[in-house]
């Protein structure tokens, strides 16, 4: 995802074409990554059979995790040779938030691996890459909503008519970790090391859930007095999904794998969590996603082009369709059945127009210019 503007610097001396062309590569484009690890994902959950569907989805995911390790690479350039580069999005209030995306794509591209990554590399490779880049993401995760959250305070100087979802990402990234932590806990022995990592995630969960309730009536209360965010931000509104629909798949998970893992009376107690915290959630995701298309239509009529934004449409729906295949597991409802599917088509129509999009804008290398010359040939 891209800011609606970003500051201009000085022209860069002569380096080797590929540091060049990292220059501009900030860390939103680490949701390229989660965008397309949701996808397999969530299509792993879905309560339809579908001939092929599984052999494309373990693709999907074998496509996110090629895109992470190139990303890694990229992003390692542009740490080497534009250091004066990095240094301005760690102070830009408007990119710095998106140092969150690192920890989320490492989490989605390891809870695949587990997922239908196994179906290519096999269980044990799945468990030892999901343990390693789930260990990393959670360690990022929890750096990015300490550190994010210190520079606004400290070294931005932002006001509240500047709120906007994209503060979110970086406190988002423990949720992520709430929600795909559980899936861990079988691989683990019997006893104590299950038992904590489970609740680690449910302490995670509240870190995350918290700090969200307090960042998000800030969010909310600039878009009701502000007016609508430009025309560029306006698909960030997608990005409050994202904690809705973590929140509600971790606690889903939570329930999975809790029997046999905590005591009893606490093990029934987070099936009964799963249902009573999650179906108020779903159903808040749902008035929320509402009103994001309202205004993301709005902006459209506006002329609204392409940018990276536009991969706001992706994860945080996906996160809501794991959300609901959990609640349809828990409850048994078609209701649910049926929203995850409804939920997952609109998440692979928006992966494909923002996958498209994004390839063109690399062909053309729109998308790697500088912010002026970007903005002008996306128009």
């Amino acid at each position: 995802m891209v800011t609606a503007a970003q500051p201009l610097l000085p022209r860069a001396t002569a380096r080797p074409p590929r540091a060049v062309a990292v220059r501009h590569l900030g860390p939103n484009w680490y949701a390229t990554v989660m965008g397309t690890a949701v996808v397999a994902t969530a299509g792993a959950g879905l309560p339809v059979s579908v001939p092929g569907l599984r052999t494309a989805l373990t693709g999907v995911w074998a496509l996110s995790l090629a895109l992470l390790a190139v990303l890694l690479c990229a992003r390692a350039l542009h740490w080497t040779h534009h250091r004066d580069q990095a240094r301005a999005h760690l102070l830009d209030p408007a990119m710095a938030p998106f140092y969150g995306c690192l920890s989320m794509a490492l989490l989605a591209v390891g809870g695949g691996a587990l997922t239908v990554g196994s179906d290519w590399i096999g269980t044990r490779a799945a468990v030892a890459l999901d343990a390693v880049l789930f260990t990393a993401g959670t360690a990022i995760g929890l750096a990015a909503a300490v550190a994010v959250p210190y520079l606004m305070a400290v070294r931005h100087r932002v006001e509240p008519s500047q709120a906007t979802p994209v503060w979110l990402l970086p406190l988002v990234a423990p949720m992520v970790s709430a929600a795909l932590g559980p899936l861990l806990v079988p691989r683990l022995p019997a006893g104590q090391a299950r038992e904590t990592l489970l609740l680690a995630c449910v302490a995670l969960f509240g870190i995350s859930l918290l700090a969200t309730l307090l960042m998000l009536p800030l969010v909310f209360g600039r878009l009701v007095t502000g007016g609508p965010l430009p025309l560029a931000l306006t698909p960030t509104l997608f990005l409050v999904l994202g904690p809705l629909g973590q929140s509600t798949t971790a606690v889903n998970h939570f329930a999975d794998v809790a029997p046999g893992v905590v005591p009893t009376p606490y093990s029934g107690g987070f099936g009964v969590l799963a249902v009573l915290y999650g179906v108020p959630v779903m159903g808040f995701a749902l008035l929320w996603f509402a009103l994001a298309t309202a205004h993301v239509l709005r902006a459209r009529r506006e002329g609204m082009g392409f940018a990276m934004t536009w991969w706001a449409f992706t994860f945080p729906v996906g996160t809501c369709v794991t959300g609901a295949e959990g609640l349809a597991r828990h409850t048994g409802l078609l209701a649910f059945q049926w929203l995850a599917v409804a939920l997952y088509v609109v998440l692979v129509a928006a992966w494909t127009v923002a996958a498209l999009h994004t390839v063109r804008g690399l062909l053309s290398g729109a998308l790697l210019a500088g912010p002026a010359s970007a903005a002008v040939a996306l128009r």
